[in-house]
């Protein structure tokens, strides 16, 4: 009895040493491999070490999506490159070791019950150097930098003058390479190179410091010119760097020269050749206007005394002192008028100098359209005479014109009242005759008052009319004297 005791209380500590024994093996087993019953992201991990797990993993990520990393280039752009192409994968090797260290060498008892499905985040990429450098490469932005001239150069484009800066950040393509393989060991998959300091700086040769020197100088006076806005009346126009640019001397690269004080040369042909050109646009003294008429169709008027005409010199000898002498050209201080002769007003808040040109002949208005919205119109034809005052019709009346059976017909063209006169007499070699208001326009031509007249209007002229004059009733012309001011267009057609 005592040896069946003793065999049993063998036997049983015997097992339980084996069975210790082989709880403590499967313990150490599952430190490296994962116990029964594990998923992991989907893939059956049981009895597989963290490299066969890992393998598994990366493989079934490649399966299921292509995914990107996002390159972030020194203007904040971003540009996307295949994992698959550049053969960047997954490593899920640390969050592996971590997940068997916390769940699998003490608690892996529990997976006899029910599997246990985890899911996991690779915590970094590894990359292969040669393909990432290859992707790289296509990537739009990298193959214009490798295209980029090194060396300052000043270039001149339709906007102006601009510095070509071939030395200035440029990418360093090795660095970036490491920069994004360092990224990705760390599990990030957008990467700023910028951050990264993956754009540097060339040293500049001689050439390079005088082109920007020459850049500095230009720079300078494209700022000056840019100040100037030229108030032509019911148009701006101001001085861009793609006007002023046009005014310098450049060498036959389009270099802009300098003189031996370093400083730009402006051509003064050229000043002269925009001014003149200005002047095509504005000038109207002496050319012919297509008029809309009142009574609805369009007729062809010479501008005759009246009109607009700027002075090319004086705006030459502005232009070039501005351009070359800023000190030289200081502006009308605030508060002070514009004249016709060419002032600068000084817009203190934003740094411009609106200048009213000079003119030779200045019209009632300024700009291309020098009549405006307030003038006389006369319809000879019509024998209609017609105020507008800011576009509204104010006053329309019948007259009567000079007499074209005599060969006295009023003339045609655009004239200005260039004086105003209470109780005249009017003379003439065969007349003597009082008006109470006398508007003259033209000469010895003008609107007046007839009150010898009973009858205005109609074919009078024709065989009654006048000596040239714009006979109005009284009661008429003196709300029109009231009205119009010395300077108004006066537009007479038949």
């Amino acid at each position: 009895m005592k040896r069946i005791l003793r065999f049993l209380t063998i036997f049983l500590l015997s097992g339980m040493v084996l069975g210790l024994g082989g709880l403590l093996a499967l313990t150490l087993y599952y430190r490296n491999n994962f116990p029964v019953n594990t998923w992991i992201n989907g893939v059956y991990c049981t009895g597989k070490s963290i490299e066969q797990v890992n393998e598994e993993l990366v493989g079934a990520q490649e399966e299921s999506e292509v995914s990107l990393i996002t390159i972030v280039d020194a203007d904040c752009a971003g540009w996307e490159i295949d994992m698959g192409a550049a053969d960047i994968r997954p490593d899920y090797r640390d969050a592996l070791r971590a997940y068997l260290k916390q769940n699998a060498s003490v608690y892996w008892m529990d997976n006899l019950q029910e599997p246990v499905s985890s899911e996991l985040v690779a915590g970094k990429y590894a990359v292969d150097r040669g393909k990432l450098q290859a992707c790289l490469e296509e990537l739009p932005f990298v193959a214009e930098e490798q295209k980029r001239a090194e060396g300052a150069r000043v270039r001149k484009s339709e906007e102006g003058f601009f510095l070509q800066d071939g030395n200035a950040d440029r990418l360093n393509l090795e660095k970036a390479c490491a920069y994004v393989e360092e990224c990705l060991a760390e599990g990030q998959t957008t990467i700023d190179l910028a951050a990264g300091g993956c754009y540097e700086d060339l040293p500049d040769s001689a050439y390079d410091k005088r082109q920007r020197d020459i850049w500095e100088e230009v720079s300078g006076y494209e700022e000056r010119g840019s100040r100037i806005v030229y108030d032509m009346g019911a148009e701006q126009i101001p001085l861009t760097p793609a006007v002023t640019s046009g005014f310098l001397k450049t060498e036959r690269d389009g270099c802009p020269v300098l003189d031996e004080e370093g400083k730009v040369i402006v051509d003064e042909g050229a000043v002269q050749a925009w001014v003149e050109a200005l002047a095509a646009d504005y000038d109207t003294c002496g050319t012919e206007k297509q008029f809309a008429a009142t009574r609805g169709d369009t007729v062809a008027v010479r501008y005759a005394t009246y009109g607009t005409k700027l002075d090319v010199e004086a705006e030459k000898a502005y232009l070039l002192e501005a351009l070359q002498n800023r000190a030289g050209n200081q502006a009308a201080g605030p508060g002070e008028a514009a004249d016709a002769q060419g002032t600068a007003d000084p817009d203190v808040s934003g740094g411009t100098e609106v200048h009213v040109p000079a003119y030779i002949q200045k019209g009632y208005v300024r700009g291309l359209d020098d009549i405006g919205d307030t003038y006389i119109e006369i319809d000879m034809t019509e024998q209609k005479m017609y105020y507008y005052a800011d576009g509204q019709l104010e006053l329309e009346t019948d007259v009567v014109t000079g007499n074209t059976g005599l060969g006295r017909g009023t003339p045609e063209g655009i004239n200005f009242i260039y004086a105003k006169q209470r109780n005249q007499i009017l003379r003439g070699a065969d007349y003597e005759s009082f008006v109470k208001y006398w508007v003259p326009v033209k000469g010895n031509i003008g609107i007046h008052d007839a009150s010898w007249r009973s009858r205005f209007g109609g074919q009078i002229y024709q065989t009654g009319g006048s000596h040239g004059c714009i006979n109005t009733p009284t009661s008429v012309m003196s709300q029109l004297y009231e009205m119009a001011e010395i300077g108004t267009p006066v537009i007479m057609f038949y």
